[in-house]
C-alpha cells in the first residue's frame, strides 16, 4: 500500500479543474444555476479520476524501461545516454521521464517528455557533458506515465544506483585513431608535413616508378641493371616519446569548465595513440613536488590500456613543481634520446626564469617541447577598447603579462627547446602537429 501511495502523482489539469469547480461552487452560493453546474463539473472530475486510476494500475502488465550508459565516459565529450522504453499498456501514453543524473552536472530540472503508442518499443536518448574524471553515480530512472484523461500520473522506477567511470577523452581518441588509420588527419585540422631530407632507414633497392624522388636513385645498382633502380625507406620507427604532465596548483586554472590538467590529459591520452600507430614507444610521467607516476615508454598493445588507466587516476595536489626532482629522475629513468612533450603553464616571465636551468639540460640530452597555454581573457581583453582610466589599467597590465608569454616563447627557443604556446582548445591538433613536424624533419 505504501508503494501504491508514493507512485500516484496528481496532473496540473486535476488541480486546474478542481479550482475551477471551487469557483463554480463559490459563485453558486448568488446564481443557483451555477450551483447545479458545479455539481455536474464534480461529479465528472470524480469519475474520469476514477477511470484514470483503474485505467494505470488494474492491467497487470504496464511499462518497461531501461538505461543504457557507456561503460566509461569520456571527459570534455558529449556522450550519449540511451533510454529504452517498452509500453505494455493497451493504450497510448503519455510519459515524463525524469533521470537521476550524477550531482556533477547540477542539474535539479532534467526532464524528458514523449508519447508512445500501445505495444511499442521506443529509445530516447540524451547527452552529458562531463569536465571531471572519477566516478559518477547515477540514481533511479523515474517514468510518469499518463493517459489522455490525464488525472493522475503512475511512477515507475528502474536501473537504482549505477556507477559510471569517466575516462579522458577516449572519443577524441578514437576519432584521432580512425583518421590516422584512414590518412585522414587533415579533417581534424591536423597539417600535412612535407618531409625535408631522408630521416629514414633503409629497407631494399627497387625498380624507378614515375613520381619516386630523383635523389634516391641508386646509381651503382642502375649501372648493373638496364632499368633505374632506387633506394626505398621506412619511417624511422621505436622511437621513445614521452608525455610529462605539471599536476601542480597552477594547472587547476579553469577553461570553458575543464582545468588545464585535464586539457592535457585528453591531449596525452591521444597523443599516446597517434604515436603508437605510428610505432614510437610511448611513456608517461606526472610530477609536481615529486614523480608519483613514471610509465616507461613501450610499444606493446597493452601499453594503451596502461595509459588510460594512469591517466584516469591523476589529480593536482595543488602543490609546487620541484624540477630539481624531476631532472634527477630523467637523468636516471631515460637512458635514450626522446621525445618529450612538458605539459605545464607559466604566468610571469619571472616564474619562468626560476626553471630555465632545467629546461636548457633537459634540451641538450633530449628533444624537449613545452607546452603552455594562452590566457583566452586576456586576448579578449587586449582586442577590447576601453571607455575609462580603469579599463585603460586593466588592459595595459593584460598587454604585459601577453608580452611576458611571448618573450618565454623565444627564451625557450633560445635554450635547446620548442616552445608551443596555445589555447586550451587547440592543444590537441596543435600537439600532433609538432610531433608529426618533428617525426618528418627528423628532429628526434
Amino acid at each position: 500500500m505504501r508503494e501504491f501511495f508514493r507512485s500516484v502523482f496528481f496532473t496540473e489539469r486535476l488541480y486546474a479543474s478542481l479550482i475551477c469547480a471551487s469557483v463554480l461552487f463559490v459563485t453558486g452560493f448568488f446564481f443557483y444555476f451555477v450551483f447545479v453546474i458545479a455539481k455536474i463539473f464534480t461529479f465528472f472530475i470524480i469519475l474520469f479520476f476514477l477511470m484514470d486510476a483503474l485505467l494505470l494500475y488494474i492491467p497487470r502488465q504496464n511499462m518497461k524501461a531501461r538505461r543504457l550508459a557507456p561503460d566509461r565516459l569520456s571527459n570534455g565529450d558529449d556522450n550519449s545516454v540511451i533510454i529504452n522504453l517498452e509500453n505494455l499498456y493497451p493504450f497510448s501514453l503519455s510519459l515524463t521521464i525524469i533521470d537521476e543524473i550524477p550531482f556533477q552536472f547540477r542539474k535539479r530540472d532534467f526532464s524528458l517528455r514523449t508519447e508512445i503508442r500501445r505495444n511499442e518499443k521506443k529509445s530516447v536518448s540524451y547527452t552529458l557533458h562531463p569536465v571531471e574524471r572519477g566516478e559518477y553515480y547515477f540514481g533511479a530512472l523515474n517514468i510518469f506515465a499518463a493517459t489522455v484523461i490525464g488525472c493522475l500520473k503512475r511512477r515507475f522506477r528502474f536501473a537504482v544506483d549505477e556507477a559510471v567511470p569517466v575516462y579522458p577523452s577516449i572519443i577524441q581518441m578514437k576519432k584521432y585513431g580512425l583518421l590516422a588509420v584512414s590518412n585522414r588527419l587533415a579533417d581534424a585540422g591536423i597539417r600535412k608535413i612535407r618531409r625535408l631530407g631522408h630521416t629514414m632507414e633503409f629497407d631494399h633497392i627497387r625498380r624507378y616508378v614515375s613520381g619516386d624522388d630523383y635523389r634516391t636513385i641508386n646509381w651503382k645498382a642502375t649501372a648493373r641493371k638496364t632499368d633505374i633502380m632506387v633506394n626505398q625507406y621506412e619511417d624511422e620507427k621505436s622511437q621513445p616519446v614521452y608525455s610529462i604532465i605539471d599536476m601542480s596548483r597552477i594547472m587547476k586554472m579553469p577553461f570553458r569548465g575543464m582545468s588545464l590538467l585535464d586539457y592535457a590529459i585528453n591531449s596525452s591520452l591521444i597523443l599516446s595513440g597517434i604515436a603508437l600507430y605510428k610505432q614510437d614507444k610511448f611513456g608517461l610521467i606526472a610530477y609536481s613536488d615529486t614523480v608519483p607516476m613514471l610509465l616507461p615508454a613501450d610499444r606493446k598493445q597493452s601499453q594503451m590500456q596502461k595509459v588510460l588507466e594512469a591517466l584516469y587516476k591523476l589529480k593536482t595536489d595543488f602543490k609546487e613543481p620541484d624540477y630539481e626532482h624531476l631532472y634527477s629522475i630523467l637523468s636516471r629513468k631515460l637512458n635514450q634520446r626522446s621525445l618529450i612533450f612538458l605539459f605545464t603553464n607559466f604566468e610571469t616571465l619571472s616564474s619562468f626564469k626560476r626553471n630555465i636551468n632545467f629546461f636548457r639540460r633537459v634540451g641538450r640530452r633530449h628533444t624537449l617541447v613545452v607546452v603552455f597555454f594562452k590566457n583566452t581573457e586576456l586576448e579578449a581583453l587586449i582586442r577590447s577598447v576601453p571607455a575609462t582610466t580603469e579599463e585603460i589599467y586593466t588592459k595595459t597590465i593584460a598587454e604585459k603579462f601577453d608580452f611576458e608569454k611571448r618573450q618565454i616563447v623565444k627564451e625557450l627557443n633560445k635554450n635547446a627547446a620548442i616552445a608551443l604556446l596555445t589555447a586550451p582548445d587547440e592543444l590537441t591538433a596543435d600537439t600532433i602537429n609538432t610531433y608529426l613536424e618533428i617525426k618528418a624533419r627528423g628532429m628526434l
